[in-house]
């Protein structure tokens, strides 16, 4: 009866983890992801609302923050995180308003430079 329990739980295991890949390879399909820097993901849907915005990740912490403004929409950063953001927004908002109006148009937006 163990071996079938170890088995059950390590088939478990194996397939929670395709399901996890699969999440990610998809993510990246729907919402490509345009930079990553200090544990944050930043993240843009195909053909999504106005404003323009991003989304980010950040541990267990999601967010869209307005292009324009820097300022979040939705969600929650920590404090220190949400300036690092605001500070790569302003750096890149060319690149980023750019990077919306190609997602706008179905099209894969550029990778864009973390912050450094």
């Amino acid at each position: 009866m163990q071996n079938y329990k170890k088995i059950i739980e390590n088939l478990f295991l194996s397939i929670k983890f395709f399901f996890a890949t699969f999440v990610e390879t998809l993510k990246d399909k729907i919402m490509p992801t345009l930079s990553m820097f200090y544990g944050l993901i930043i993240r843009m849907y195909y053909k999504d609302h106005q404003p323009p915005h991003i989304h980010v990740q950040y541990q267990s912490n999601n967010a869209t923050v307005d292009i324009v403004t820097g300022n979040i929409d939705e969600g929650i950063l920590p404090a220190r995180q949400l300036r690092f953001v605001q500070a790569w927004v302003e750096i890149h908002k060319d690149e980023l308003l750019a990077d919306w109006e190609m997602s706008r148009n179905g099209e894969m937006p550029y990778k864009i430079d973390p912050l450094k």
